[in-house]
Parts: C-alpha cells; structure tokens; sequence
C-alpha cells in the first residue's frame, strides 16, 4: 500500500489504465465519462441500484477477471483499512441477499471514471450501490485526493460472514464519536446534546445541501485533547487512503475547527448490543459529516438491523466537494436521509459481487 498520495495516484492510475485495457470499446465508452460531467453528482446514493441510476459499469456485467481489475482499482486507492471498509459494506449486503426478504437488486455496485486515469492531470474514481457512494478525485498536478462527497452505510451493523467471522465494517465510527463523547464535560455535553429522540439526517446522500452549522458545542469551546478526539471521528471519512492524504485533510479540517460544531441526539452509552441509534453531525467550512441511525430496516434473520443496525453517514466538503469539477445536482428516483430502508426493488440484478479480503 502507498503511503504518499503521489504514490496512491501512481497506483490509482495504474490499476485504472489496467482495468481500461481489459474492456471492449463499448465498455470504455460506458466507463469513462468527461471530468466536469455533472452526472458525477447524482449517480451515488444509498439506494440500491434500481432506484438510482449509477454511471459507470455494473461489476456483474463484468466477467470474473474483469471485476478483479475493478476490484485493484480500490486496492490502489485504499488504504487496508479503507478497503476492509468497502469490503465489509458489500459484505452486509450480501447479509441481506442471503438472509433477508428478497432483494434481487442488491448486492450491484458499479465503478465510473470521470476524466481519463492520469499521474498528472485530474481525473475522479466514483464507485458505488446500495449503502456506498464513493467520490474521489485525483490530481497528481496539485498532489492532492479528495473524498468528498462519499456515502457509507451498512446494514446490519455487524453480522457474521460465510467463514464465521464477525463483521462490524463501521464500528470505528462508533467507537471513536463516543471516546469524543466521553471526553466531554458535563456543561459540554449539555451544549452538543439535542434529546433522546434521535435526529434525522439533514443532507441526503446525492442531494443538495445547505450545510447547517452553528447548532450544539463549537470546536472553539474543546480542549485541545478534544479537538484531537474528534479530529480522530473525521478520519473515519477523510482517512480512506494513504498516510499523507490523511494528514492533508485533516490538517486543513483542524485550522478551521475553532468554526466547526457538533451536535448529538439519542444514546449516549456505546452498546452495540442494544437497538438504541444515534444522530451526530459535524459541521464547518472544511466539512460536514452526518452519522444516522435508521428508523427503516428490512427483516433480517439473526441480526438487528433497526436502531444500531442500520446506518447511514454523509461526508461533505463545503469547500471543495468534487474537488470544484460540478455542482451537486438534484439527485432523482430516491433520496437519503431516515427513508433509506432496503426497499423493495423493482427490478432484478445480476448475481451479487463478492470482493476478495
């Protein structure tokens, strides 16, 4: 894995052009899309693919082969952790595939490129389906990846796979948002929290956003420990790659911080064994990141997936979503927010992917 951002575009782009070769013509034209396309803007969504038409290729499309070239593409882009992440997110819904009421259009999820994959131009890796909606764009002119705007969610929340392993693919959002919690004093949390009802999510993935701020505690009134802790919620968002990149962004978040508020609904003691859900939000003007539990969820045979089991988040960059290419269009056929259950999809789909660990 890379650990510079020059060296994750390096193999970014490797993989990409790798992947583009292996594809007839008919596919590239499919695949590749112009850098300041604005379909970028309203082809990711936590829908499942049925409801909201992606760019790109269908993974199920693709012969076996072919999917593991599209598969590198993340390897390249992703950190181990940040793939484990992805893997885990298809991996719940294959969950539902197995265990749940009939979903025939989950389990799809589809890889575009806007601009063509270059070491020193701008180009965008968007991948994505039900309960992921990933947006990075690479530019190795100005050494910079962006993540924004990106969708993750799961559901359930943890589940068991086929080798018996159990599989949280978020609980490092968990886990960090409640240290940040817990650091906080008594005044403080009185400040960030908004009652036991949780809230719902106020910018829907593939949406418009107004970005709301200004409600529940500012950075400005944290320690400097707990600028840090909450510097470590972000990362669950804006550390999906390398070691610098992290860095970068982060650095960028924490000069504005002072700016920056959060604000807290529902439980306020971390047990996942419980159906008790959360609402958080960050929101500045170097980001914006909503954390939802979901009102909606399918039935599901051996997991919970109402409450703490079904979650959605939304990562923003009020700044500099896309990396300035578009403006967020008006996604169609479904929004986000609390009405993100698995659905009923209308259509059939391919059989399910299923990414190597």
């Amino acid at each position: 894995m890379a650990t510079t951002t020059a060296g994750t575009i390096t193999d970014t782009t490797a993989a990409a052009e790798a992947f583009l070769v292996m594809l007839s013509s008919e596919q590239r034209e499919t695949v590749l899309h112009a850098y300041d396309d604005e379909t970028k803007s309203t082809s990711w969504s936590n829908f499942p693919v049925t409801f909201v038409e992606r760019a790109g290729l269908n993974l199920t499309d693709l012969t076996e082969e072919q999917q593991t070239a599209a598969l590198a593409v993340l390897r390249g882009l992703l950190s181990e952790e940040g793939y484990a992440t992805v893997v885990g997110i298809i991996g719940g819904d294959q969950y539902l595939v197995a265990n749940g009421s009939a979903q025939d259009s989950l389990g799809q999820y589809y890889i575009a490129f806007f601009g063509d994959p270059s070491e020193t131009g701008a180009w965008g890796v968007q991948f994505g389906g039900h309960h992921l909606g990933g947006n990075a764009t690479l530019d190795g002119a100005a050494d910079t990846i962006t993540f924004a705007p990106t969708h993750l969610g799961v559901q359930p929340a943890v589940f068991t796979d086929d080798s018996g392993e159990e599989v949280a693919p978020l609980s490092g959002m968990y886990e960090t948002a409640f240290a940040f919690y817990d650091s906080l004093s008594t005044e403080q949390q009185a400040a960030l929290y908004q009652g036991e009802e949780v809230q719902t999510m106020q910018c829907e993935p593939g949406s418009t956003c107004t970005y709301p701020t200004g409600t529940g505690l500012s950075g400005a009134d944290l320690t400097d420990e707990q600028k840090q802790l909450l510097l470590e919620v972000i990362a669950n968002w804006v550390g999906l790659s390398d070691e610098q990149t992290t860095a970068t962004a982060l650095a960028g978040i924490e000069a504005t911080l002072d700016e920056t508020y959060v604000n807290w609904s529902g439980a306020t003691v971390y047990d996942m064994t419980t159906g008790e859900g959360i609402h958080f939000q960050i929101s500045g003007p170097d980001v914006y990141i909503e954390f939802a539990n979901q009102e909606l969820s399918a039935d599901v045979d051996g997991a919970v997936t109402s409450g703490r089991g079904h979650v959605h988040t939304i990562h923003r960059d009020p700044a500099n979503d896309y990396a300035g290419s578009v403006t967020q269009q008006e996604a169609t056929g479904g929004g986000g927010g609390q009405r993100g259950g698995a659905g009923a999809p209308p259509a059939d789909g391919g059989a399910a992917v299923v990414p190597g660990s």
